[in-house]
């Protein structure tokens, strides 16, 4: 099984290093000297790691074969891919691969559904499920243990605790709908600061 576990950014100096937005929770093993990567375009790969070293909090690779910046700039964007034997785990319990989490049903904490994991989707500060509804339309679920409680991956089901507005709008507090008479300054005609 092919995982997606980085995608590469810009060149940094003239040596042919870049940075990377990692996208594994095991850069160590997955990113580390002498791993051999599959690439998305396929033209750019495969792509062998030199090496590795972190830099103002950010992953900087060198790959064989790429020794200025004009060879690191034509790589940006490009993503790297490891084969990974579909039975392996995380070594963390708390910690899935994205394919586990695939397809997965979501449900509340008092069992009412609410759709099926489409996507997990990576930002710089933590991972969305991509949650596709009955009707179509799609939810963004943080992916963080006080909303997403429980991962039963036998019972391929994902229990959300939502908190107000996330699946529906009327749920949530509009902070412009507030009456202006209850804040604040109040008595003299003032907003509340």
């Amino acid at each position: 099984m092919q995982l997606v576990v980085a995608r590469i950014g810009r060149a940094h100096g003239i040596k042919g290093e870049v940075t990377v937005e990692v996208r594994t929770d095991e850069p160590e093993l997955r990113l580390a000297p002498g791993a051999v990567l599959d690439t998305e375009p396929a033209s750019a790969g495969p792509l062998t790691i030199e090496t590795g070293r972190v830099h103002s909090g950010r992953l900087l690779l060198r790959f064989a074969g790429v020794r200025d910046r004009s060879g690191a700039e034509a790589l940006r964007n490009t993503l790297l891919i490891a084969e990974v034997d579909p039975e392996e785990v995380p070594e963390d319990p708390d910690e899935y691969y994205d394919h586990q989490l695939m397809d997965l049903d979501v449900v509340t904490t008092d069992g009412a559904a609410v759709g099926r994991i489409a996507e997990i989707s990576h930002l710089p500060y933590q991972d969305l499920l991509v949650v596709e509804r009955p009707d179509g339309s799609e939810v963004l679920i943080p992916f963080v243990s006080e909303i997403v409680p429980e991962v039963d991956l036998a019972a391929q089901r994902a229990v959300i605790d939502p908190p107000p507005g996330l699946l529906d709008e009327a749920g949530a507090e509009i902070a412009g709908s507030r009456s202006r008479d209850t804040g604040p300054g109040a008595a003299d005609g003032r907003a509340g600061a």
